[in-house]
């Protein structure tokens, strides 16, 4: 269901409208049967799960045929360098931006914590993971055991190795290989028609997610870091209206319209709390935006491992809350160390669940100022952050992907402003 076939249908055709139906129904539910709204939650994991099938061979399939249609090794690797380049610069403002508003809004200020008696069983496997985040365990882990071992444990990086390493190869084939890619190809156009189908699942996923969310947690501790969580939404607002907006600029695409071509998977992703129950679609909607396919299945997938900017903000907010919240006095110097660790940790939990809290453990076991038992404080609310963290993660990778193209001549001025008005 597409916003074209969205409009001719009325306000109740559009995929957003339903799924914000869906989230709210999902949110009255879990306020006033909470444990009826528990039960609900097989219903946004059916649907994350339905997407996750379909991940794997969709990332293979459009880096293959991207790469194999480009034709050059010399082509890919500069493709590679500049998103790479792209993603540690707007990471690093990401950062910035949650180290400014965390210190104005100053949301830890008066909880006086004693990390000395919190438990630390409630958060020692993600401890457990961040110590086994070493650069070079890092590195090792992009090398898969098998091939089918990567896709069958649904490994991005492990993935987009192979899928680059096999597209190369059949580039290198020539005439020989374009069968092969074409094959592909097909079987790719297939999957992305099985996605359409999920797709309409969507509305019931949003319902069970808010309602499971809602009814576990309830509103009180939205409450009890109210300061926080609202500090976090007003950075990530101002990441994505400031930074991003003047990048959507400088690369002629209009923020506002931008937000609008995707407000169906914005939607769905701020519901879900997963960018990756809509990669594909946003793959296929890039295309159709004017970004060359090659460059599509490059960078987004790699956007999902290296660009999280709204991990990077969560990140920087997060160290400095716990260090507030347990009177750990921070110098500016202080603050810069964390900043400069984040700039690693938030690219080395890439492909682990609960990536954002096995970086911050990492970050402050880094930097060996913040107590890592603070973690705990950020438990009750982990679920209601993420949905701005993947927000931001996916509205910077759509951004990320329409920059690079346009920096490699393969963006269509044309294509875009006839998609941006609803033209095609």
């Amino acid at each position: 269901m597409d916003n074209t076939s969205g409009k001719k249908a009325g306000l109740l055709g559009q995929l957003w409208f339903q799924v914000v139906l869906g989230a709210v129904l999902g949110v009255v539910i879990g306020y006033c049967f909470p444990d009826f709204g528990v039960a609900l939650k097989p219903l946004g994991d059916a649907f994350i799960k339905l997407i996750k099938m379909l991940l794997a061979p969709i990332i293979f399939g459009t880096i293959v045929v991207g790469i194999a249609k480009m034709g050059s090794i010399r082509e890919v690797g500069r493709v590679g360098l500049k998103a790479l380049v792209y993603f540690q610069i707007v990471s690093g403002f990401a950062l910035v931006i949650g180290l400014i508003v965390v210190d104005i809004m100053k949301p830890g200020v008066g909880m006086n914590v004693d990390a000395g008696a919190i438990d630390a069983k409630s958060f020692a496997g993600y401890t457990a993971a961040a110590q086994g985040q070493r650069a070079v365990n890092f590195l090792m882990n992009i090398i898969p055991s098998s091939v089918g071992g990567a896709f069958v444990d649904g490994n991005m990086l492990q993935i987009i190795l192979f899928s680059v390493l096999f597209g190369l190869a059949l580039a290198q084939l020539s005439d020989r290989g374009r069968p092969i890619v074409e094959v592909i190809d097909s079987v790719l156009q297939g999957l992305f028609g099985t996605v359409r189908f999920i797709m309409y699942l969507a509305p019931l996923a949003a319902l069970g997610a808010m309602a499971f969310t809602v009814g576990k947690y309830g509103f009180g501790s939205l409450g009890a870091f109210g300061k926080l969580l609202g500090a976090i939404y007003l950075a990530s607002a101002l990441f994505i209206v400031v930074v991003l907006g003047i990048i959507a600029r400088l690369a002629r695409v209009s923020l506002w319209q931008f937000l609008k071509y995707f407000k169906d998977e914005i939607m769905i992703t701020f519901a879900t709390a997963s960018t990756e129950a809509v990669l594909p679609r946003m793959m296929a909607k890039l295309e159709r935006l004017g970004c060359a396919k090659p460059v599509v299945g490059m960078v987004l997938p790699a956007g999902y491992t290296f660009n999280a900017d709204g991990t990077s903000i969560y990140l920087t907010m997060g160290a400095i809350f716990i260090a507030q919240a347990t009177n750990t006095p921070l110098s500016w110097h202080d603050q810069l160390l964390v900043l400069a660790v984040c700039l690693f940790t938030s690219k080395g939990s890439a492909g682990v669940a609960g990536a954002g809290f096995i970086a911050l453990a990492a970050t402050l076991a880094a930097t060996n100022r913040i107590p890592v038992a603070g973690l705990v404080l950020l438990v009750g609310i982990d679920r209601f952050v993420n949905s701005a963290r993947a927000v931001t993660n996916l509205i910077g990778n759509g951004i990320a992907t329409i920059v690079v193209a346009r920096w490699e001549k393969a963006f269509d001025e044309n294509q875009a402003t006839a998609a941006l008005n609803g033209k095609n």
